[in-house]
């Protein structure tokens, strides 16, 4: 039956998941001063104890002074930082999980706290905005294409079993990626979607050469950003290849595809969704998100819509045909730990709707 495609181990490099589920990153402000807390240790725990296949963390910010826009973020860099990871991947793992840590950079996306000076590819947050910040220097691009690898770099030695760079919704690479935000004329911009990838290509090279070439680096992506939900990286399949080509090319192993909902077509005349025309146009596996199990949105729910259990046929007819290869639910893991278990046996009388007070509490 359809299930049986959600439990199916997946096996790619060094990653070996008993099934197809991934805890998708969603940011937990619950870190005072960038350190993750025991709370934050056992939350992940409790998820991977419940049979998630792979837990991609929140993001967590590497070592450029303003990576992280809000100080209760955790930070992947520092002596005590990097001990409390340690204590996350080792709880996770005695209860017998696999795991992954965002790496993060916001750029110049706005957020309650300015913890040094902004990184921006051109200066401006959004397309048509005004510069309010300089936009990176070659020495500024080049000393964060290091604080990535360093991480990735940490992740291994702390015994993560894959990484995972945020390049979606808005961020510093996406904000390379995109032209609304990309006005550079040099080598990390240009007109075209290639170029403008130059950036998060460097970032994979270096990351693949600190992690060696069995250790597992995923790319988070998405069309869609915080600062526009309706624009596009790229309009066409042609474009969708020429920018994710060369991020493949550069390292990228997986990629995980946002949506704000999974079943939207990426492009006129295909069912496909992001998820499916990345894994059609490179042949790489990849990972599909956006409200599964879910009746509603998670932009909406920041305005205080809540979510009713959904059902995830339609998802599971996908993944079984082989359009995508793993699948991120956030906002279900998020209400309840014990999602996993409970598609798995069938209780879905006891699926839990999502309230906005859950992003409020770390359980």
């Amino acid at each position: 039956m359809a299930l049986d495609a959600l439990f199916k181990p997946f096996e790619f490099k060094s990653l070996k998941l008993p099934n197809r589920v991934v805890m998708a990153p969603m940011t937990r402000s619950f870190s005072p001063g960038g350190v993750a807390t025991d709370d934050v240790a056992a939350y992940y725990a409790r998820r991977a104890a419940a049979q998630v296949g792979l837990i991609v963390t929140e993001g967590t910010g590497v070592a450029r002074d303003a990576s992280l826009n809000d100080a209760n973020i955790p930070r992947f860099h520092g002596e005590k930082e990097l001990a409390a990871w340690k204590k996350v991947v080792d709880e996770v793992h005695a209860v017998g999980g696999l795991i992954a840590p965002q790496l993060w950079h916001v750029g110049s996306a706005k957020g309650k706290d300015v913890l040094g000076k902004i990184d921006s590819p051109s200066g401006v947050s959004k397309a048509g905005g005004a510069p309010f910040t300089e936009p990176m220097t070659d020495a500024e691009i080049a000393d964060t294409i290091a604080a990535f690898a360093t991480a990735a770099a940490d992740a291994k030695r702390l015994g993560f079993d894959a990484i995972e760079l945020h390049g979606a919704h808005g961020y510093l690479i996406d904000q390379f990626f995109w032209n609304g935000t990309n006005l550079r004329g040099d080598a990390y911009g240009g007109p075209g979607i290639a170029e403008r990838s130059a950036f998060a290509a460097e970032i994979l090279k270096a990351v693949r050469a600190a992690v060696g070439p069995d250790y597992p680096v995923i790319i988070r992506l998405s069309q869609w950003k915080q600062q526009d939900y309706a624009v596009k990286n790229a309009e066409t399949p042609q474009l969708l290849e020429a920018w994710l080509q060369p991020l493949a090319d550069a390292g990228a192993d997986i990629f995980h595809c946002s949506q704000r909902r999974f079943w939207e077509p990426e492009f006129e005349g295909s069912d496909l969704n992001f998820a499916g025309w990345t894994k059609k146009l490179t042949g790489a596996p990849t990972i599909t998100v956006g409200s599964v199990g879910l009746s509603g949105e998670f932009i909406a729910a920041f305005g205080g819509e809540g979510s009713q259990p959904a059902s995830i046929d339609g998802l599971l007819e996908r993944l079984d045909r082989g359009e995508f290869d793993l699948v991120g639910v956030g906002r279900a893991l998020l209400q309840d730990p014990e999602w996993v278990v409970k598609i798995r046996d069938g209780r879905e009388d006891e699926l839990q709707s999502f309230s906005r007070e859950a992003l409020g509490v770390l359980y």
